[in-house]
C-alpha cells in the first residue's frame, strides 16, 4: 500500500524503476480501446526483454510489446483471451507471426476467464471455479508444458483444473472448472483523470482494468488530466482505481494513442490502417519501431 501523496514521476523513470528484464507485466484496455500506448512505446525503447505479458483482451499495445524484429522482442509469454484491433487486424500482426513461427509462448483463456484470474488475485486467492470452457479445447489444449510448468516457480503446474463440484449435483453443474490467480509484478493502465496521489477515473467502459489493478503488486496509471484531488471528489462514486493501490501517476496527454480514450478522443483510422500495412513485413515494421 502507496500512501505517499504526490505519486507523480516521468515516463521514463517510472518504466525504468518498475519495469524489469523478465517482469510479469499486465497492459489494461480493450482491442482499440485505451491502451496504456505512450508506456508501451517507452518499454520498447528501453529495450526491456523476456517479459511475461499479461492481457485481457488488447489490441495494438500487445502488438507493439510482442512484435519481435532482428530476434530481439519485449514479450516471451503471454496469457491473453484476444488479441485483434478490429477491422483493421482481426487477429493482431506481429502477434499473429510470432504464435506461427513459435517466438513467443502463449496460453489463452476466455475474455470471462482472463477477468476472474485477475480478480482472483485481487481477491488473493489461488483460483476462483466456473463452468466458463467446459465442452471445449481451452481445457485440452495447455499452451505451456508441464515440463515449462516445473522449472518455473512463478507458473502455475496446470492450466486450469476440472473437478467434480464439491456440493454434488447441485445446481445442475456436476463439473467446475478452477482458474489460477493472476498476480503480477507491474500493471500499467491509461486513465482519463487521476490525481497526485493516485486516485484514478476511468469514464466509460471499464473492461478488467479494475481487477488488473488490484491484483498488481505495483500500479502505475498514465492519465490524460492530472486533475487536484478535490475534483475527484465532487462525484467519488465514479472513481475507480482506489490510492491505495497505486504507486506512481504520469500525467500523459493522448496516451492511449492512437487507440481511444473514452470522451476525449476516438482511434486514429488512418495511423491503424498504416501500422497494419507497416507490420506485415519486417522491413517496414523495423523503420516503424
Amino acid at each position: 500500500m502507496n500512501m505517499k501523496q504526490d505519486k507523480v514521476m516521468t515516463l521514463r523513470d517510472v518504466v525504468r524503476e518498475y519495469v524489469k528484464d523478465g517482469s510479469h507485466l499486465s497492459i489494461g484496455g480493450f482491442t482499440i480501446n485505451r491502451n496504456p500506448m505512450a508506456a508501451v512505446h517507452e518499454i520498447i525503447r528501453q529495450r526491456i526483454r523476456d517479459l511475461y505479458l499479461y492481457a485481457h483482451s488488447n489490441g495494438q499495445g500487445a502488438d507493439e510489446l510482442i512484435g519481435e524484429i532482428d530476434r530481439w522482442e519485449c514479450v516471451s509469454r503471454l496469457d491473453i483471451a484476444y488479441g485483434g484491433n478490429g477491422k483493421y487486424a482481426a487477429t493482431c500482426i506481429r502477434f499473429r507471426k510470432a504464435v506461427q513461427e513459435g517466438t513467443i509462448q502463449i496460453k489463452d483463456y476466455s475474455n470471462f476467464q482472463m477477468t476472474l484470474r485477475f480478480m482472483a488475485g485481487a481477491m488473493g486467492v489461488p483460483f476462483l471455479p466456473t463452468v466458463s470452457s467446459l465442452g471445449t479445447d481451452l481445457v485440452n489444449v495447455w499452451g505451456f508444458s508441464k515440463e515449462i510448468r516445473e522449472q518455473d516457480p512463478r507458473l502455475p503446474n496446470q492450466k486450469m483444473v476440472v473437478m467434480d463440484n464439491p456440493f454434488g449435483g447441485w445446481m445442475d453443474t456436476p463439473k467446475v472448472v478452477l482458474l489460477p490467480a493472476i498476480q503480477t509484478d507491474v500493471t500499467i493502465l491509461h486513465v482519463q483523470k487521476a490525481d497526485k496521489q493516485g486516485t484514478g477515473r476511468i469514464q466509460g467502459l471499464t473492461f478488467a482494468d479494475v481487477e488488473q489493478a488490484k491484483s498488481a503488486k505495483h500500479l502505475i496509471l498514465t492519465c490524460d488530466e492530472l486533475v487536484d484531488t478535490a475534483v475527484l471528489r465532487q462525484n467519488p462514486d465514479q472513481n475507480n482505481i482506489p490510492f491505495i493501490h497505486v504507486d506512481a501517476v504520469v500525467p500523459t496527454p493522448y496516451g492511449a494513442y492512437p487507440t481511444a480514450c473514452y470522451g476525449y478522443y476516438d482511434y486514429d483510422p488512418a495511423f491503424l490502417w498504416r501500422y497494419a500495412r507497416y507490420a506485415k513485413d519486417d522491413n517496414l515494421y523495423r523503420e516503424y519501431l
